[in-house]
């Protein structure tokens, strides 16, 4: 026998093991000791109830189907609610139904009478009930396994965006980089091979701190991100403009070393020349924002730039806010919105 699609494995076999139960119990429930004695009315019964069982569950399946997929997440027990008066409702119609189609066959002789409906219509709804129990756990399981799914997933999101951050902490190209012009500095500007240094040594323990807490004040970030950006300009001079604003409230919060990380990206993937320099641009606007700002002018090289850090930085922002990042890219401008905290409430650690 060909299984029908419109069934899954377990509830093809279910039905299978049900329909000789129903058929004895229901059968004897309307014929009595006839169902089993007379060899005709067995047979035309059971051949009625078998039409009849399997239109039912057609129509019962698909009340729960649809009834099922129409539910929002976390709202379980409203819809098994709203699922059981369906199935309650269908069972009745279907019960009178079925004893009406039982009284148009002369050979079983049953009388259509309300009394006989009753009692199967409450079997039914209470088998309703029970099956919308089930169906309840079996959904509340799934949501559950879906959530671990989801936070799995956040946490691994997470730690790509630490690792990523870690990566630029010692970073080998910025370090080597940094000594390749410290060692010219020594030579030509004493003063600011000094300087260099200082400014060196400040990066590191930022970053060394910031790397061990949740959220550092936004002021301390655009603090970090000065000294970082006179470390840069030192290399790239003039083709290197950064702006920064000018103020900043002191109650906002933003997880560290962001800023830093999409710096680093306009850097690493736009072409910087004096007489085409890489503009970035850093502007706190009215929603609690910050959004960072690049001209685009790509290297031809661009391995990397896969934008796993950018998904990375959402999900660490996740997990302090239902704000999201916002990435808005033109042929001529590249630019990544940050929401700031204190929406969130996580422990402040001073840096």
């Amino acid at each position: 026998m060909m299984k029908p699609a419109f069934f899954s494995k377990y509830e093809w076999w279910y039905h299978l093991a049900m329909m000789p139960v129903c058929f004895a119990l229901g059968n004897y429930y309307l014929l009595g000791e006839r169902y089993f004695a007379h060899l005709p009315t067995f047979l035309a019964a059971s051949l009625l109830a078998f039409l009849l069982y399997w239109s039912s569950v057609v129509i019962l399946t698909i009340v729960i189907r649809r009834t099922a997929g129409s539910a929002a997440k976390g709202q379980i027990l409203e819809q098994m609610l709203k699922m059981l008066w369906k199935l309650a409702a269908a069972t009745v119609l279907l019960m009178v139904f079925d004893i009406w189609i039982y009284s148009l066959v002369p050979s079983l002789d049953v009388g259509f009478s309300w009394s006989k409906i009753g009692p199967l219509a409450l079997v039914g709804v209470l088998c309703d009930a029970f099956i919308c129990a089930l169906l309840g756990l079996f959904y509340a399981l799934q949501q559950w396994k879906n959530d671990q799914a989801d936070d799995e997933k956040l946490a691994r999101q997470s730690l790509e965006v630490e690792f990523d951050a870690l990566k630029g902490q010692v970073n080998p190209h910025f370090l080597f980089n940094s000594l390749n012009t410290l060692s010219s500095l020594i030579s030509a500007d004493p003063t600011q091979a000094e300087d260099f240094v200082e400014d060196l040594a400040r990066i590191y323990r930022y970053m060394l701190q910031g790397g061990r807490t949740e959220l550092v004040p936004l002021q301390s970030e655009l603090s970090f991100l000065e000294v970082y950006v006179r470390l840069l300009k030192v290399r790239y001079h003039e083709a290197l403009v950064v702006q920064l604003p000018e103020r900043c409230p002191a109650d906002l919060m933003i997880p560290p070393l962001m800023l830093q990380i999409l710096l680093d990206n306009a850097v690493q993937y736009n072409v910087l020349s004096p007489s085409r320099p890489l503009s970035v641009a850093i502007t706190l606007s009215d929603d609690r924002a910050v959004t960072v700002t690049n001209n685009v002018q790509m290297r031809h090289r661009t391995l990397g730039a896969t934008g796993t850090g950018l998904r990375g930085l959402s999900a660490k922002l996740q997990t302090f806010t239902p704000r999201r990042l916002q990435v808005e890219e033109s042929g001529e401008a590249f630019s990544v919105t940050i929401p700031l905290l204190p929406d969130a409430t996580p422990a402040r650690v001073q840096v």
